[in-house]
């Protein structure tokens, strides 16, 4: 490997990795974590919502089911919307999405009309998901400093998202909904005021709608989406169903999943670039996965105390397994980055989406209460075979690089 390709691998310090972003990388990072805080901002009222909406636990999980299902296939769209309208006004599209689904929903009242508000949350969610990715990425300093960046939103959405949903709804299991709209609204406001506009759309890269699943063509962005996909639905069985297993208040599950996002975004950022330096991206994430299996086997026994312990310890791995998946699909492939975001995100999130809208039906059909997490434990085997599939050698051309006419958002 070269020494230019090697420093483009090398994982550097969350120091380094702060000092010197552009306001850009910040007001985007910030809506990073507004939207981010939706995927965990449910767990915590998952059985206040079942109890006062007359609902069942695999009606109640749908809220993650639509919500991720949608997200999946609008994230073949993002490329395409990214250059008809340019990368920020993409973005802002996906907030005003996120904030009018989040305040219906405060207004629902039955689970049929929570999830079909879901979806269209999903919807804007995708929308600002790839393309804040490839926003970070092209405006921050280095390739896997934005990536750092990038999950370090991630992590502190998760944390903040389930702390806020207890608190919220321990007053009325709307007030998390009410609460992320009006955070999310002021995500519209600093996005629209503080981004730079978009460069004339003769200066873009023409995306078509099927370009991000011509970019899984490329056997490394396949294997590793794949694997990520095994790895995101086991992950979605602890968030979607841990709760239940709990029987617990919204306090309770909060507070725990708190500690869980807390644990994700420490580990993303301080302990993912200590396995990839130790054990490379490949090596880290599949030793990383085969812990993660390893954890869910130790909840299947349904040992409530082993289950929060469970809950909080997979935090940890997933902090790591988040940073060195997206650092994996980024070096991967030689389509412009949005395509590649693209085409990765869609396999990651139908992991998610599946594992959400079957976790309840895997209790039922085999009549316990732990099967979703044997189940999740074997697809964190599945994902570690993939990773171990991929190829070693360096793709054909460097994808780091973003060119200028890629669709990003441009200088004034």
């Amino acid at each position: 490997m070269s020494k230019a390709a090697a420093e483009q691998h090398a994982h550097p310090k969350l120091t380094d990795a702060l000092r010197g972003q552009p306001k850009m990388v910040w007001v985007t990072a910030f809506a990073a974590v507004i939207a981010f805080m939706g995927i965990g901002l449910v767990d915590p009222i998952l059985n206040v919502l079942t109890e006062d909406l007359g609902a069942d636990p695999s009606q109640t999980t749908l809220l993650f089911g639509s919500y991720l299902g949608v997200q999946v296939v609008a994230m073949l769209l993002t490329g395409l919307m990214s250059y008809r309208f340019g990368a920020k006004r993409t973005l802002i599209a996906g907030l005003v999405l996120i904030v009018v689904a989040a305040g219906l929903c405060a207004l629902a009242g039955d689970i049929e009309t929570l999830i079909w508000l879901r979806a269209v949350w999903g919807l804007g969610n995708a929308f600002f998901i790839a393309t804040s990715l490839s926003v970070i990425v092209g405006a921050a300093g280095s390739h896997q400093g934005a990536i750092l960046l990038y999950e370090a939103a991630l992590g502190v959405g998760l944390a903040v998202g389930p702390l806020l949903g207890a608190v919220l709804g321990s007053i009325s299991w709307r007030g998390p909904f009410a609460g992320t709209a009006i955070l999310m609204a002021v995500g519209v406001i600093l996005c629209g005021t503080m981004l730079a506009k978009d460069k004339d759309k003769s200066h873009r890269t023409p995306v078509r709608l099927i370009d991000p699943l011509l970019a899984l063509r490329n056997r490394n962005l396949l294997l590793t989406g794949i694997g990520s996909a095994f790895y995101t639905a086991a992950f979605f069985a602890i968030i979607a169903w841990a709760p239940f297993v709990l029987k617990e208040g919204a306090f309770y599950i909060g507070f725990v999943f708190f500690g869980w996002g807390l644990c994700v975004a420490l580990s993303g950022v301080f302990l993912a670039p200590k396995v990839a330096n130790w054990l490379g991206e490949r090596g880290g994430a599949t030793a990383a996965v085969f812990v993660y299996a390893l954890i869910l086997l130790a909840m299947a026994t349904g040992i409530k105390t082993v289950v929060v312990i469970g809950i909080i310890a997979s935090g940890i791995v997933s902090g790591v397994l988040n940073t060195l998946f997206t650092g994996s699909a980024m070096s991967s492939g030689t389509a412009p980055r949005p395509v590649n975001s693209a085409g990765y995100n869609f396999l990651r999130w139908l992991g998610g989406a599946a594992s959400a809208i079957l976790v309840g039906h895997v209790a039922i059909w085999f009549g316990n209460m732990s099967a979703p997490f044997w189940a999740a434990a074997a697809c964190s085997v599945v994902a570690a075979v993939m990773l171990l599939l991929r190829r070693h050698e360096a793709p054909a051309q460097d994808p780091h690089t973003v060119p200028e006419d890629a669709a990003i958002i441009g200088a004034d």
